[in-house]
């Protein structure tokens, strides 16, 4: 038999699961949409067809995912009303004009833009046409905006007034509101973490292709580009990631505890732990792989610091140490391969074998998902590493949830999770045969006429994106 608990459960689990689907497709969309505004830039500017044949090849694929985010995020908004009523009613005030400003802003400049961006390649003008794709790209970063300022809102709160319902209400300046503690970091950190899992994914394609024709000019050019965002990108973002985490220490002690797995406080210098078995109900990390006083040293410059535990904090307050311990040890982890990747492919660079090192071009295919991990595992730190609060410190999960019997709750996830698996694994099948067709090995303009030039002899494509 379901108890009140039971519902809770199954509503935290059919958030989960539809925003981890959702999160997905933005996670590729954004750093897509600014591939295809570099592709097309560089189109403009060099008269080179492989650009156009890349930014065709992309562009379906892209219209795809942005589909799926469009439809996965408007079923998941539905259960704040559903799910999460009480939530809304006490945030509403702050978190529904936020979300708002997103569509009035985000939603209707991407979606003013992206038929003339999908459509327009023949019937408007290369400015203009370079316009809309500049438009969509602009669009995907300002909805990422504000979505992670209701989100890093949500971690860090500030700037709000307690009505005398208990409501959350916004206070003098909404600057305090937006510009939360925690948003500048959130922000870089998820956008860059955007375009590293599109660099991954364009380059894992490009690796297939390679494979299979390494003279292919599409292929080597995609793959060229590909390597040169994450070797320049990925050592950015571990230290965007350090700043980050700083930040949360500050702000979200208890996170920190839980990511580090340090049930006990440590007066003279904290261990860094690298692997280990948590074991919540003894309260410590059992086969405990460490390094002494180096989180300390990490996390407070100085290896003898002291850092408070778990020890510290009544269990109501703990977030699940497990899930948070691991997930942060697996995006770390491929975040540092990422690095090592990118180091790789300038070692191949550097000797002109970027296209001719084949257990590379492996890597990078198995690499290519990693981005999409990453994403996850961080998101999965962030929200259950919030827990048990909605508002960090202020509201309560359990307090947050509607008053629903869970036999509805658990046909609902069942039905969402029946539905995502068909729609969005037909969709993901479709994307992936769209990856597995070469580009095109021909040098054609953006509306797919031959390249004509007057007096110009373009550069081979072969050679292109070296």
């Amino acid at each position: 038999m379901f108890d009140a608990l039971d519902a809770l459960v199954l509503a935290r689990a059919q958030f989960a699961f539809t925003v981890s689907f959702h999160f997905l497709f933005p996670a590729f969309s954004i750093g897509l949409a600014s591939y295809l505004m570099v592709l097309e830039g560089l189109w403009l500017a060099t008269e080179r067809g492989v650009y156009a044949n890349l930014f065709r090849y992309w562009l379906k694929i892209f219209a795809v995912v942005f589909a799926m985010g469009v439809v996965s995020g408007i079923v998941m908004s539905y259960q704040f009303g559903t799910n999460w009523s009480v939530f809304s009613d006490k945030a509403g005030p702050v978190i529904g004009p936020l979300m708002a400003y997103e569509v009035l802003t985000a939603f209707f400049l991407e979606a003013g833009f992206l038929g003339v961006m999908l459509f327009g390649i023949d019937k408007v003008g290369r400015k203009l046409h370079f316009a809309a794709t500049c438009a969509v790209a602009v669009g995907t970063f300002i909805s990422a905006f504000w979505i992670l300022s209701v989100n890093s809102w949500m971690q860090t709160p500030t700037g709000y007034e307690i009505g005398a319902n208990g409501q959350f209400l916004p206070g003098p300046s909404w600057l305090a509101i937006i510009f939360n503690p925690s948003f500048p970091y959130r922000l870089v950190h998820t956008v860059l973490a955007a375009y590293l899992t599109t660099a991954l994914a364009v380059g894992g394609v490009g690796a297939w292709h390679l494979l299979r024709d390494r003279a292919n000019p599409g292929a080597r050019t995609m793959f060229s580009m590909a390597m040169w965002m994450a070797t320049i990108v990925a050592p950015i973002q571990i230290f965007a990631g350090d700043q980050h985490g700083l930040n949360t220490l500050e702000h979200q002690p208890v996170k920190v505890m839980a990511m580090e797995g340090h049930y006990d406080s440590h007066p003279h210098g904290a261990p860094l732990i690298l692997f280990g078995i948590p074991d919540s109900a003894h309260k410590r990390i059992n086969y405990a792989i460490e390094i002494p006083k180096a989180s300390s040293l990490i996390l407070k410059h100085d290896p003898n610091a002291p850092l408070k535990g778990l020890d510290s904090v009544p269990d109501a307050d703990q977030p699940p140490v497990g899930i948070v311990f691991w997930a942060f040890r697996v995006m770390v982890g491929l975040g540092f391969s990422m690095l090592g990747l990118g180091a790789w492919s300038l070692l191949a660079r550097s000797r002109r074998k970027l296209h001719d090192w084949s257990w590379l071009h492996r890597a990078a295919l198995v690499m290519g998902p990693s981005g999409f991990v990453a994403v996850l595992a961080g998101w999965i730190v962030t929200e259950v590493g919030r827990q048990p609060f909605t508002i960090y410190g202020l509201l309560r999960t359990a307090h947050s949830a509607s008053p629903l019997d869970a036999p509805a709750v658990a046909a609902s996830l069942a039905a969402f999770a029946i539905v995502y698996f068909s729609v969005f694994g037909m969709g993901i099948w479709y994307l992936l045969h769209l990856m597995k067709k070469p580009p095109e090995a021909h040098e054609t303009a953006l509306d797919g006429a031959p390249i004509r030039t007057a007096g110009i002899t373009p550069a081979p494509a072969i050679e292109g994106g070296e």
